[in-house]
């Protein structure tokens, strides 16, 4: 795994926290003859001025400084930021102008702003955040003295990709910082059976060195209509295909923008009407509750003679009760060209819908590390050892020399790196059964030792150590022992003493006499990325095919060329698959985010993927690690019901020993994990984040699957009576149970609060987490 900062972790999901502000369109009018139905309007955002709440100077120009955005001397470069009224993701906002001397942001610190008096749906924010993500509470009050919270964040300014990014940064000292720098776009929930009135700002930090703090730039309200109303949001194609008729994927986002639920007897549908193609598979929407949202895809074919990438102006028409209910324009592409190895071709690639329905894969770090094994426990990643034996400071560094002597190189390991009793059936057999949805391999780490059969070096598991290709073997078994599993691979971009690109600096040496030793297997003096990486990469992909590349580190690349031909390799086969890349090959295009040891407090839309190891801090096997220290399955499926709820995978590191052998308490703990998804995995797989909160205090997590059921996730075990202050999605008729239970609970909504009674019995058959079963009526 790589070593990044904390800032590279958090700053690197740069799509938003909370729900995402997309482009609104309001019911359309009724066409001549075209019976109308009371499908209400939508009211235009309300942009609300902010300057008596900006106490932050966070945005220079070249000839007005003076700024301090994150309390080290960086700010914004105002040449490269609007000002004034701007639309962002479809929402407006007044956004501040970057004067000498002008605040033009605040730092969130619970301050109370006083809105115009009305019932609103959402409250959008222009937000960033210094010094990691920041996050927090937001607390919305009402005329009638209550009020409702939800999360309000803002990703790390130092992540690109925002909505509104700019490619620089000023320093302190006047120059310009080359790394982009961006402002996202969150939302916070808002009652729109209450007439609000104010809203306080959660409590982070002040701007000040190494401390998280939430930046607000702009608030826009979108205020509720009244009787029936849908909004329909961001309609745009994308390159994925539907199941079962491999049609293209429309998406749109449709809120129920009113105060009548959409029930199946509304018959509401979305389709695509654009020259060139044809709806073939329209969107069907059975239950949208006030104040809710759907992701929905539609699908498209493209007519005889329409080329694919062709591009189009098309409409979006969301119908139901006989007539339009909304409808918006959208810039098409239609069908999926091959792919341009540049980044404004790249970037119409997106992850794939089966790896957004996944939710839960099982990493594996195996490698040549996995003989020494070692590193104090919870302190450091054990696959590292190679170069932690480098430091003289570190633990590593004595351990081997009291252990394996000054002469033994870290090559000398690779003939005890056997893989003797590496069973791929048994490896697969155990992934399926705990409950996982894909798998991904470390085919090369750091040490720059492959794993399969490459014919660009002698560094491989085929010519040394196991003398197999370890790779083939485990997709081999995958695909005949476990197919419903999707198959990936882990790829280091960097090497870390590799003579060609050292990325430590060096060629390998003896750590304690500094002499040079062998890089075993390689011959030295090739063009690292295009005679050596590249042609790795591309090994893999048309000798594998896996569904997954997933890269660690960046740096010297040439993803664009080698992502390119991995995204037409994989379309145009007789049977295309869908495939899809993570954010580390070095160039800024990617399909997800890949925190690590880590998670988010609040839902980031930006598909992305949190991983960390049973193991306390490392990936690969540290035989210091004692059973006790290992994460438990309790642990395990909490970590999985916090990431999924908003909007993450969790992919779960097991570090196999040398000999192939997969620890036992690894073992129990997937099979226990596999145990409580075969009861409670309705609530994970192919579900969707809640868009008014992802959580409700410490406990509860919540999830959707569209147009069936809404589920609450209990992190501790309830008592007689589960109480959620929040405005769950349920209405007379619907039935309330336990996952595993299974009887009909009684529920009521007592203040806006369900509360729903839990019999012992209930209480009983739970364990790690208790999920409570909305299931909608859908048929009235």
């Amino acid at each position: 795994m790589s070593m990044y900062p904390r800032r590279g972790i958090l700053g690197a999901a740069a799509g938003v926290t909370a729900a995402a502000a997309l482009p609104l369109t309001t019911a359309a009018p009724a066409r001549a003859g075209e019976r109308q139905a009371p499908w209400a309007a939508v009211p235009d955002p309300v942009p609300v001025p902010l300057d008596a709440l900006y106490d932050n100077d966070g945005i220079d120009t070249a000839s007005a400084r003076g700024g301090d955005f994150d309390g080290s001397g960086y700010t914004f470069p105002g040449e490269e930021l609007p000002a004034g009224r701007v639309e962002v993701d479809g929402v407006p906002f007044l956004f501040p102008a970057s004067t000498a001397g002008a605040r033009n942001n605040a730092v969130a610190l619970g301050q109370r702003l006083d809105l115009p008096k009305g019932r609103y749906l959402s409250a959008f924010f222009l937000t960033a955040a210094s010094y990691g993500d920041a996050s927090g509470r937001a607390t919305v009050h009402y005329a009638d003295g209550t009020t409702s919270t939800a999360g309000l964040g803002g990703s790390d300014w130092y992540a690109t990709g925002g909505p509104l990014s700019a490619s620089y940064r000023y320093r302190p000292d006047g120059g310009r910082d080359e790394h982009g720098v961006g402002i996202g776009v969150a939302e916070v929930w808002i009652d729109p059976g209450r007439e609000a009135v104010a809203l306080t700002l959660p409590v982070t930090n002040p701007a000040q060195a190494n401390k998280a703090s939430l930046h607000v730039f702009a608030l826009t309200l979108q205020p509720a209509a009244t009787g029936r109303a849908l909004a329909l949001r961001s309609p745009h194609s994308t390159p994925s295909l539907l199941e079962p008729s491999g049609a293209q994927g429309v998406e749109a986002t449709i809120v129920n923008a009113g105060t009548v639920a959409v029930l199946a007897s509304d018959a509401v549908s979305v389709t695509v009407d654009v020259p060139g193609a044809r709806t073939v598979q329209p969107a069907r929407l059975r239950r949208l509750d006030p104040g809710e949202q759907a992701r929905v895809r539609i699908g498209i074919r493209n007519r005889p003679g329409t080329a694919p990438g062709t591009r189009r102006d098309g409409t979006v028409t969301v119908t139901g009760r006989g007539a339009r209910a909304a409808t918006g324009k959208a810039a098409l592409t239609l069908g999926t060209p091959d792919y341009a190895p540049t980044e404004s071709a790249l970037s119409a690639h997106q992850a794939p819908y089966w790896f957004q329905g996944a939710k839960f894969g099982i990493f594996i770090h195996w490698g040549v590390y996995s003989v020494p094994a070692w590193s104090p426990v919870g302190k450091q990643y054990a696959e590292w050892y190679w170069n932690h034996m480098q430091d003289p400071a570190n633990a590593v560094y004595a351990y081997h020399r009291n252990t394996y002597g000054e002469d033994f190189a870290y090559d000398d390991f690779i003939p005890r790196f056997t893989a003797e009793r590496f069973d791929p059936r048994a490896w697969v057999e155990l992934f399926r059964d705990a409950g996982a949805q894909y798998h991904v391999l470390t085919s090369k780490h750091h040490e720059g030792f492959a794993l399969w059969d490459t014919k660009v070096s002698e560094r491989s598991a085929v010519r040394m150590g196991p003398g197999r290709d370890l790779v083939k073997d485990l997709f081999e078994a995958s695909r005949r022992y476990a197919p419903e599993l999707h198959r990936g691979l882990y790829f280091s971009m960097p090497e870390w003493f590799n003579p060609d690109n050292p990325w430590m600096g060096h060629a390998p040496r003896n750590p304690y006499t500094l002499q040079p030793v062998p890089y075993t297997g390689y011959t030295a003096g090739k063009d690292y990325v295009h005679d050596y990486q590249a042609p790795q990469m591309l090994e893999l992909v048309h000798g594998y095919d896996p569904e997954i590349i997933w890269c660690d580190i960046g740096g010297a690349n040439d993803s664009l060329h080698v992502l390119a031909e991995y995204f037409n390799h994989a379309k145009n086969r007789a049977k295309p698959i869908d495939v899809t890349v993570n954010n580390r090959s070095g160039i800024s295009f990617h399909d997800y985010t890949t925190p690590e040891y880590t998670t988010y407090d609040n839902t980031v839309i930006a598909k992305w993927e949190s991983s960390r190891g049973l193991d306390p801090f490392s990936y690969g096997y540290n035989q210091a690690t004692p059973d006790s220290a290992y994460m438990t399955a309790e642990e395990v499926v909490h970590s999985l019901v916090d990431i999924v709820s908003k909007n993450g995978n969790f992919l779960l590191d097991i570090g196999p020993r040398a000999d192939g052998t997969i620890p036992e308490i690894m073992q129990t703990r997937l099979r226990e994990t596999g145990e409580w998804l075969k009861v409670n995995g309705e609530a994970v797989y192919d579900t969707t984040y809640w868009s008014r909160t992802a959580q409700l205090g410490e406990d509860l997590r919540f999830t959707v699957r569209p147009d069936e059921a809404f589920y609450i996730h209990s992190l501790a075990r309830p008592g007689a009576k589960l109480i959620v202050e929040a405005p769950v999605p349920v209405r007379p008729g619907d039935k309330v149970t336990m996952l595993g239970h299974d009887r009909p609970l009684t529920w009521t909504v007592t203040g806006g609060s369900l509360v729903v009674d839990v019999p012992e019995a209930a209480r009983g058959a739970g364990r790690y987490v208790w999920v409570f079963k909305v299931e909608w009526q859908v048929t009235g």
